[in-house]
């Protein structure tokens, strides 16, 4: 289990740079194991195309290497806390992907402007609110991930699986390691339609939401018909 855990997180970070959403070794992606007891995580500052599984990390719930030569991603207690934070994910994803770290440099949201945004994520992606000099000094990235926990207190985490630390950059999850890549690669999709749609028209309007609601549901809600029917009955 641990095994198959490292070989899929260890595939998923090098899915982040053939999908140009890392540079140099800025990003990282994890996956909780099924019992919920640690997760698995990019050893910090180890360059993507000398990663292997064996390198891949073990992080307790309370901070803890507990497995591994390496020391694990300096974004190890932010993940630790989306997880606890978000107890229905499995994996999460941290990228400096240039469109949607352009928008969390601004501070903004990437709002919905249309149907492609409205497939993956209900709505405009959350900023997170500025971290305080206290916050920063202390335990700087476990703060990270409480203040995207807070973010979503009156939000639905599963609806929109990421979010913008307001002059840092993207997290993302998803079920597992590889979802949550997914997610990150739909984000910067998005990000980038927006500001080429801004750039047209600094006043477009955000998509209706009834047209939102309808392209979420038939992918996500309860009667979705998008795809093959063997592949929903195999996600019920």
């Amino acid at each position: 289990m641990l095994k198959d855990t490292k070989e899929r997180v260890c595939r998923a970070n090098l899915e982040l740079l053939s999908a140009g959403l890392v540079t140099l070794t800025w990003g990282n992606a994890s996956e909780i194991l099924p019992n919920r007891s640690a997760f698995v995580i990019k050893p910090s500052g180890v360059p993507y195309d000398r990663l292997k599984p064996a390198h891949m990390a073990v992080v307790d719930m309370k901070g803890r290497v507990v497995d591994g030569d390496l020391e694990p991603s300096t974004d190890a207690d932010t993940h630790r806390l989306l997880y606890l934070g978000f107890p229905g994910i499995g994996g999460v994803v941290h990228t400096h992907s240039p469109r949607a770290t352009a928008f969390a440099q601004a501070r903004r949201e990437i709002p919905c402007l249309g149907t492609t945004h409205a497939d993956h994520f209900f709505g405009p992606i959350p900023v997170t609110r500025a971290m305080t000099e206290r916050e920063v000094r202390e335990n700087y990235e476990a703060n990270t991930g409480r203040v995207i926990v807070e973010r979503f207190a009156r939000r639905d985490y599963a609806a929109i699986p990421a979010v913008l630390v307001a002059g840092h950059g993207p997290f993302v999850w998803g079920k597992d390691a590889l979802d949550a890549v997914r997610n990150a690669v739909a984000l910067e999709a998005v990000a980038r339609m927006a500001l080429d749609t801004l750039a047209l028209d600094p006043r477009a309007a955000s998509l209706e939401p009834w047209v939102l609601q309808k392209h979420h549901d038939r992918k996500h809600g309860p009667g979705a018909y998008y795809g093959q029917k063997k592949d929903r009955r195999a996600k019920k």
